[in-house]
């Protein structure tokens, strides 16, 4: 049903120009009615009473143990001479603080891989996880 000046027998020659305008309000329509069902959802809260919670953090640093290694496989717990008996007494002792300390390894560049190895497994058997090894820059 357009509204136009021309004669019937013309209008299958030409295209209808005229945008139909149904569709369009038929969507509009839709729209509005589903956001108008969904906005009352979305505002709809539930009253919860959350917990409250400190924001500082708890900044606990573990103790660092040092352990040296010299050229002559002597062994030295923060610079106090001991023996691998000892070693084991002290890292045990050490494993069971928590958090665990790390364990800092300098080991001479002379040092024996030996030494190096007894000291590291006696570590491991105690239980200490934390190992860092310490080495000089160039």
């Amino acid at each position: 049903m357009s509204f136009s000046n021309e004669p019937l027998g013309d209008d299958d020659s030409q295209p209808m120009a005229e945008i139909n305008m149904t569709p369009l309000v038929d969507v509009m329509l839709v729209l509005l009615i589903v956001f108008m069902i969904t906005i009352p959802v979305m505002q709809h809260a539930v009253k919860v009473e959350l917990p409250q919670a400190n924001s500082q953090r708890n900044d606990v640093k573990p103790d660092s143990i040092n352990v040296n290694v010299s050229a002559k496989g002597q062994i030295y717990w923060n610079n106090s001479p001991i023996d691998l008996d000892t070693l084991s007494i002290y890292t045990q002792t050490a494993a069971k603080k928590s958090p665990q300390p790390e364990l800092q390894l300098r080991a001479d560049k002379n040092a024996r891989y030996e030494s190096v190895a007894q000291v590291l497994s006696t570590a491991k058997r105690s239980g200490l996880t934390k190992i860092g090894f310490v080495t000089e820059p160039q």
